[in-house]
């Protein structure tokens, strides 16, 4: 058998060492800057979008939890079979409140105020995590500018089964006070797929028995978990064919902490620690709002953590424990 020449051989060796780092999918977590919107990927495999331009706010869509199944509503941002039409606002997963300073950043359209991307302050990749952190103006539909926001997103690299990720904004004030109003449209969303939800949608036409659930840290479930206070809440239910669950945990240095939940059996899931009169039924229409002072913040941190199976299965309360005593 002739030798290989030295030269070939190298150049053999360059190119098939080149065509294996293309064929092998990027470990850990990649963000991949593109014009409107940054790309996540967890070992080569999507997990979201964050988008920032044309739209009324930042949201991440679609959501892939354990083994890549889309764990999110496609409405409004995409049309998919099977889907209601219903709460256009609803995208994905979001921050918004109803009543910032009286004017409504829950709800879309004209007479709604923007949350408007500024710029982005960090985005880095690592094996064991991504980071997105972005400046933003909360801006009413005069043009004002109400308050300002740093957020973060950052993402773990977990195992195939689960998905994990943390999300903190801070808001602050400028030169004025600002208010943000005791009402139950609020604040920390998801919006779930459709086979998740707790009754039949309208495009099934009351066909089929859904069998998704919500269960909260205090052990209330299903439509006893709206409006209560609990570190945490969970909810589970049948997607692609496999029993998932997504849970939000609210930290303890949060203010108000534990928080209400506004979470709807039609899938909406929000942790919302404002609406006090709302979902306590009180005549004070005051009692949750929340004043940041001129020149000061407020701070909120929540973990979301998509599991296999309820809330037993995910073991929700032993990953919140966890959480709890981070700092």
């Amino acid at each position: 058998m002739r030798p290989i020449p030295l030269p070939l051989l190298a150049l053999t060796t360059v190119w098939f060492a080149a065509a294996s780092a293309h064929a092998a999918p990027a470990s850990g977590v990649q963000i991949k800057e593109l014009p409107d919107r940054l790309r996540v990927e967890i070992n080569g495999q999507l997990f979201t979008e964050y988008f920032f331009k044309d739209a009324p706010r930042p949201y991440c869509h679609p959501l892939l939890g354990p083994h890549g199944i889309q764990m999110s509503r496609d409405w409004p941002m995409k049309e998919s079979p099977g889907e209601d039409r219903d709460h256009p606002h609803h995208r994905s997963f979001w921050f918004a409140h109803g009543d910032l300073d009286g004017q409504d950043f829950w709800s879309e359209g004209k007479a709604a105020g923007k949350t408007v991307h500024e710029k982005f302050t960090k985005i880095s990749s690592s094996e064991k995590e991504g980071v997105i952190q972005s400046r933003n103006q909360w801006i009413a539909k005069d043009g004002a500018v109400i308050c300002t926001d740093d957020r973060r997103l950052r993402i773990y690299n977990r195992p195939d089964n689960e998905r994990l990720f943390d999300f903190e904004i801070t808001l602050h004030a400028g030169a004025k006070d600002f208010t943000l109003g005791d009402t139950k449209e609020g604040s920390m969303a998801i919006r779930l797929a459709e086979s998740m939800r707790l009754k039949p949608n309208k495009e099934s036409e009351g066909k089929g028995k859904p069998t998704g659930h919500i269960v909260n840290s205090e052990g209330a479930r299903d439509d006893a978990t709206w409006g209560k206070r609990a570190a945490w809440c969970d909810y589970s239910g049948p997607v692609a064919g496999q029993t998932l669950g997504v849970a939000i945990f609210d930290h303890p240095s949060n203010p108000r902490h534990p928080t209400w939940w506004h979470v709807r059996d039609y899938g909406l899931f929000a942790a919302n620690p404002f609406g006090q009169h709302d979902f306590e039924k009180l005549a004070d229409k005051t009692a949750g709002k929340l004043v940041v002072p001129a020149g000061k913040s407020v701070t909120f941190r929540y973990r979301f953590y998509m599991h296999d199976g309820d809330e037993k299965a995910g073991k929700v309360a032993e990953r919140y424990a966890e959480f709890s005593k981070t700092k």
